[in-house]
């Protein structure tokens, strides 16, 4: 017997969007209804702090008139909130790394923050104390700007975060809105309509045309074709006939059937896709930080320093010398306060995504720009990422006594009542032409074989004749196509002809493959299509090696198998069957014409679904990874200059101590050499 604690096997549960009012955390992360708040009073204090301590060197006739006393107290004023109130979850963060003794970006920035924040506030309370060699022309410095500014950074950057965890959640609620709520259970002569976590295996249903199957199963009466795209990848109905199989969430697009129910709720395939893109977002480890590797030696050896120069100030320097001792400790801290390394990440990642977005590159999360740089494998779906995901009458093959256009006339005005893509793609064919297609009568299908009509009273009948190649079809030079569907065409009892269609290679495919290649990419094609068709697109573009007829579970398998080899995997696709190794691939890309679950799912978006938009991508990201490492060397040259200066150790040969003007004007051109550093990236060509 099922307790009430016991989750309903037929059931599938995601975690909700918004957490309760007094939870600040969601899935490890500070949720957005926490963190936007205090975004926003953090950002509408800092400014008038920053304005403050830096306006008297950007207009001094201005702020010379503000007294410094009145404008310490106003700094003061508005950094404790935003230290206090909007960094508390950092605060807590810093004490837990403490505590644990796992230093990371919090532990320096909390550090570097409050040794600036309480420094400067033991300056405006106990201004008569501080030694006068630390005074500048306006006093004592002080550095609320600094607490204030990279608190408030460090909180958009929480933000960016937290929505890249939000959106594997809208993939997963966009997946389970594909099973349909109701089902058509028959018990004995009755058909009911019962909510689908009622359907037990054994049970009967019917599946009307326009449906969704509400579970898997197998057919046992009735015929029909059924769009198993979000499965396969493929945008041709899979013919279903008594025994076939029936997965929950496919469409049914012509005829109706019975089919007995075999598994439901947790047990379908639609819900393994989604327990598989959950299973990939909870088991992927968080990005490495290379603020947070350096952090780990970082924070320690600042301890150390600010330590020792307590230490040695005590046991050596001038009187007063706990007064000396305590201020160049201080100093330390606050010199190793990483303004610019706070910026070096976030301000080069924000100018890399603006440049990539005017180039059709919609970076979705900004850790997977930085991942993309160091791939070395490329895993891509066929349908719609390769080609272009629909079907194309590619050769007109008619046979004696009949015209190519004679042929389609026929063909397209019989299949014009059909929503079949083939159907479609005939029609569309004879459109292109421009030939005008008639009005069909007695249009009738046999689900699984074709259709048949009347047209200008002739009996038309088009149906599948089997598979193969336009070249071999024509005998003429190949064309970039997969493997061709052939519908046969009879007319009053005689074969008029073939009609080829097949989904051809997106124009821009094969000069991206050749360009992929040549930045060291090895690309390997992944698909749920046939292995003929596989393997015709792979030759045809020299790719490094493909699989066919994989399911969305071995499509995740084959991005683990790849990375268990350690190489970086990116994986590209645009369909649902693509969600789960998108989501298990150190990047997934997903193509801007494809579903909203595969762009859920992705790290980036191709807006124009063209394969060159990858590298477009590679460029960018491979630009914008060394633009940051170029960040994070010139934040630590600063840091690496104004620390033995804030130790003392020049003082017995110069008497310098921590001078008010080093300390501004090495925090000030770090941050402003990063920030210039970061907008070279807006003129990258692309």
């Amino acid at each position: 017997m099922q307790t009430q604690s016991e989750p309903d096997p037929r059931e599938i549960t995601v975690p909700a969007e918004i957490p309760p009012p007094d939870e600040p955390v969601y899935m490890g992360l500070p949720h957005e209804r926490y963190l936007w708040p205090r975004f926003r009073i953090a950002l509408a204090l800092s400014l008038p702090v920053l304005a403050l301590a830096m306006g008297e060197m950007i207009t001094p006739e201005l702020f010379h008139r503000i007294d410094t006393r009145v404008s310490a107290w106003v700094q003061l004023v508005l950094t404790t909130p935003v230290f206090f109130w909007c960094g508390a979850l950092f605060i807590g963060r810093w004490w837990k790394s403490i505590r644990e003794l796992d230093p990371n970006m919090f532990t320096l920035t909390v550090t570097g923050t409050g040794a600036a924040y309480f420094y400067s506030v033991l300056a405006v309370l106990f201004d008569g104390v501080l030694p006068a060699s630390l005074r500048g022309p306006h006093g004592v410095p002080l550095y609320f700007e600094a607490a204030a500014v990279i608190t408030t950074i460090v909180l958009f950057g929480q933000i960016l975060e937290q929505r890249a965890h939000a959106r594997t959640d809208a993939a997963i609620r966009s997946l389970m809105d594909l099973a349909p709520k109701t089902a058509r259970r028959l018990r004995g002569d009755r058909e009911e309509d019962v909510p689908i976590v009622e359907l037990a295996p054994g049970d009967i249903i019917r599946v009307r045309p326009g449906e969704r199957v509400p579970v898997d199963g197998i057919v046992t009466e009735g015929e029909s074709n059924v769009d198993e795209s979000m499965l396969t990848g493929e945008p041709v109905p899979i013919g279903k006939h008594p025994g076939d199989p029936a997965s929950a969430g496919t469409l049914n697009t012509t005829g109706s059937f019975l089919f007995r129910a075999e598994r439901v709720g947790r047990d379908t395939l639609l819900a393994q896709i989604i327990l598989l893109v959950e299973e990939a977002r909870n088991s992927e480890a968080p990005i490495a930080r290379l603020a947070d590797r350096v952090s780990a030696w970082f924070v320690p050896g600042v301890a150390v320093i600010a330590a020792s120069t307590f230490g040695l100030w005590l046991l050596l320097g001038p009187e007063p010398k706990l007064i000396y001792a305590l201020v160049n400790a201080v100093a330390v801290l606050i010199i190793a306060c990483p303004c610019a390394l706070g910026l070096a990440t976030p301000v080069a990642l924000v100018t890399g995504i603006g440049r990539g977005a005017q180039a059709g590159v919609l970076v979705k999360d900004a850790a997977a720009l930085e991942r993309l740089a160091q791939a070395t494998t490329l895993i891509i779906d066929k349908t719609g990422t390769l080609t272009e995901g629909k079907p194309r009458a590619v050769a007109v093959i008619p046979t004696a006594g009949f015209t190519e256009n004679d042929l389609l006339l026929f063909a397209a005005a019989a299949e014009r009542p059909s929503e079949h893509p083939l159907a479609r793609a005939i029609v569309a064919a004879a459109e292109e032409r421009g030939l005008a297609v008639q009005v069909a009568t007695g249009f009738s299908t046999e689900p699984g074989f074709g259709i048949s009509a009347l047209v200008n009273g002739h009996r038309v009948q088009v149906g599948r004749a089997g598979t193969g190649t336009p070249e071999h079809l024509t005998g003429r030079t190949p064309s970039p196509f997969s493997v061709a569907t052939l519908a046969g065409v009879t007319i009053d009892g005689e074969y008029a002809g073939t009609i080829a269609l097949a989904d051809p290679i997106k124009a821009t495919t094969p000069a991206a493959i050749v360009e992929l290649h040549r930045l060291g990419l090895k690309v390997v094609m992944a698909t749920g299509d046939r292995a003929a068709t596989a393997e015709s697109v792979a030759t045809q573009l020299s790719l490094d090696g493909f699989h066919a007829a994989v399911s969305p579970a071995r499509k995740q398998e084959l991005v683990r198998e790849h990375r268990a080899r350690g190489e970086r995997v990116v994986f590209a696709g645009d369909g649902i069957n693509d969600a789960p190794a998108l989501a298990a691939a150190e990047v997934g890309i997903a193509m801007g014409t494809g579903t909203d679950v595969a762009m859920h799912s992705a790290g980036l978006v191709l807006v124009h679904g063209d394969l060159h938009g990858i590298v477009k991508a590679l460029h960018l990201s491979r630009a914008t990874l060394r633009t940051i490492k170029q960040n994070l060397f010139l934040a630590f040259f600063y840091n690496g200059f104004g620390l033995p200066v804030a130790a003392g150790v020049f003082y017995p040969l110069t008497g310098w101590t921590l001078n008010p003007m080093i300390a501004g004007v090495a925090m000030s051109l770090s941050s402003i050499s990063v920030v210039t550093n970061a907008l070279r990236l807006r003129r990258l060509r692309l």
